[in-house]
């Protein structure tokens, strides 16, 4: 079941009397937290029969007594377990799992963490309620999922600032979630978010900036290159080095892996490569204009220069010059 479903169904009055939240995405875990925790019960039905527990404060027993607690003037009664992985003794919920009141929605948050699928707690839980398990999206699932969150909040984005969005902030989705809320209220009247919105709010700029350095890197600009890496001199936090080696490594890594595809057409390469079908077109500029050797050297030569970074076979070098030498070296 996806937290999709799980809303939908709340929202319809079809609800199990356990959810158990757990995995590496909190962001989803957050969502339906919230839901249940502001929209299940109405704000006098709340005050009766909404119960939040902190796992780290919790005890088992004050647990399990409020689940078995009646609701006062409704139909149903919300326990929520924020930081439920905090929780000693959490196991001991079982034999209430095993025979929970209908009446109560008992919503268990245990994030980073995962039950053990072969334990009979692990069992109860699929046959009782809810086991929602959420992972962290892969690079190529982002652009699509933040597209539709644009959509569900009734707004479009352009193509470019779409990525420029995604390269500067990554898979944090929370992070994604709260720039776009915060675009969308500086929109005014518009509904489509541009290139221009994304430097204005959010701070990156169009010109300057990962994705255009890789670019530059993709098609052998080294003017282009140059400049960028001139504008993150003047401009630190706007693309540190740690920032900047990852997203190269990345790029240059699935470069290599085009090579061994033997279907060059853009869809494909995506599906094989492992990116969205937008980038395909960089990863083929690139393998046509770096042999296969070149972009080996590059990986090795973002490896050197990442150590260098932190001091290991270099005296000090200002990070911006250990940038522009690099960028030469693996265009030469």
């Amino acid at each position: 079941m996806t937290p999709e479903k799980i809303i939908g169904d709340l929202k319809k009055n079809i609800h199990k009397p356990i959810y158990w939240l757990e995995g590496e995405e909190s962001f989803f875990i957050d969502k339906i937290v919230h839901f249940a925790e502001h929209e299940i019960l109405n704000e006098s039905e709340a005050g009766f029969n909404l119960t939040v527990f902190y796992g780290k404060d919790a005890d088992w027993t004050t647990v399990v007594n409020a689940c078995r607690r009646y609701p006062m003037f409704s139909e149903k009664q919300v326990v929520l377990i924020k930081e439920a992985q905090e929780m000693r003794g959490i196991e001991k919920l079982e034999s209430y799992i095993e025979k929970p009141l209908l009446s109560t929605i008992l919503v268990i948050a245990y994030k980073n963490k995962k039950v053990d699928g072969r334990t009979k707690l692990a069992k109860i839980i699929k046959d009782k309620g809810v086991l929602l398990t959420t992972k962290k999206l892969y690079d190529n699932e982002l652009p699509d999922w933040t597209q539709q969150l644009v959509k569900s909040k009734g707004f479009t984005i352009a193509g470019k600032a779409l990525f420029l969005l995604i390269d500067h902030i990554g898979n944090d989705l929370s992070r994604l979630n709260n720039e776009i809320d915060k675009l969308a209220l500086n929109l005014g009247e518009r509904k489509n978010i541009t290139e221009d919105d994304i430097e204005a709010y959010v701070g990156v700029s169009k010109e300057f900036n990962v994705y255009e350095l890789q670019h530059a890197l993709a098609t052998r600009d080294l003017y282009k290159a140059i400049r960028i890496a001139q504008y993150f001199e003047a401009n630190p936090k706007a693309a540190p080095l740690p920032l900047i080696f990852p997203s190269l490594y990345n790029f240059f890594s699935k470069v290599l892996m085009v090579y061994s595809v033997p279907a060059k057409d853009e869809k494909s390469l995506a599906a094989a490569i492992g990116v969205h079908a937008f980038f395909a077109k960089d990863y083929l500029q690139a393998a046509k204009i770096y042999r296969q050797q070149q972009a080996e050297n590059i990986i090795l030569l973002l490896h050197e220069y990442n150590l260098k970074s932190i001091g290991i076979n270099d005296s000090g070098t200002d990070d911006a010059l250990l940038l522009k030498e690099m960028i030469v070296k693996m265009m030469s």
